[in-house]
């Protein structure tokens, strides 16, 4: 009996351990509490506080700018509704375009690197994919003072060698508007409205109007809804 007894007693201990170590894994890998990211999400989007319906945090990224037309019309709608973005850049659309690159930082937007040509970096040599990157890099810094932590690749096309070579965090996406196919504002917006969800990363291209009125309607649909805009170094955290 009494060996009996020390087995059993062994059993319960054991199990009480492992609900101990099941709840404190549960509290160190939990996401990051809703009234957190809210609080992260910048000025101008109090609706989800007020009305109490937080629904998830999103994060807005264009690729391809940036544009003389389209880039400033983008910039102006979100800082009327107070929203930040994520702007991937191509080194070669940055010349002549260095103020607006400029508002970009100033008004608390992040940029990243696209690369200087939009090149499939996987099917270049490992050099001159590097090349491409660093060199939109060096634009970036001599216009902002800083060089991007964050690549999107194009096509999304990456590999460990180049990780290896060029030390940058690798941004991709989650929600794919196909915006640059489409060119259609009503479908770019109902795409994004109807597959939204909490830590969504939204693909678009501020070198199209579409694009860029798309957005500014998504903003307004979604934050009326209860979502937060952040940068997706904000929505990156580990």
């Amino acid at each position: 009996m009494g060996k009996w007894f020390r087995r059993a007693f062994l059993i319960v201990m054991a199990g009480m351990i492992t609900a101990l170590l099941w709840r404190e894994g549960q509290r160190l890998w939990r996401p990051v509490p809703a009234e957190n990211r809210e609080a992260s999400s910048g000025a101008g989007q109090g609706d989800a506080e007020e009305g109490g319906s937080f629904k998830g945090t999103v994060a807005l990224t264009f690729d391809d700018g940036p544009h003389p037309v389209y880039t400033p019309r983008l910039l102006k709608g979100l800082k009327e509704r107070g929203v930040h973005a994520t702007f991937f850049l191509i080194g070669q659309n940055i010349e002549g375009n260095e103020d607006i690159i400029r508002q970009m930082k100033e008004e608390g937007h992040l940029i990243g690197n696209h690369s200087q040509n939009h090149m499939q970096l996987t099917k270049e040599q490992v050099k001159a994919a590097c090349e491409q990157i660093n060199l939109t890099n060096e634009k970036i810094r001599q216009i902002t003072g800083e060089a991007p932590e964050y690549v999107r690749p194009p096509y999304g096309s990456w590999s460990e060698e180049l990780e290896c070579m060029v030390p940058m965090k690798v941004v991709l996406w989650n929600l794919d508007t196909l915006d640059w196919k489409t060119q259609n504002k009503d479908r770019i917006v109902r795409y994004i409205v109807s597959h939204v969800e909490d830590g969504s990363v939204i693909l678009l291209h501020d070198v199209y109007d579409t694009s860029v009125e798309a957005a500014l309607e998504v903003i307004d649909t979604l934050m009326a809804e209860g979502y937060n805009f952040v940068t997706v170094d904000e929505m990156l955290i580990d």
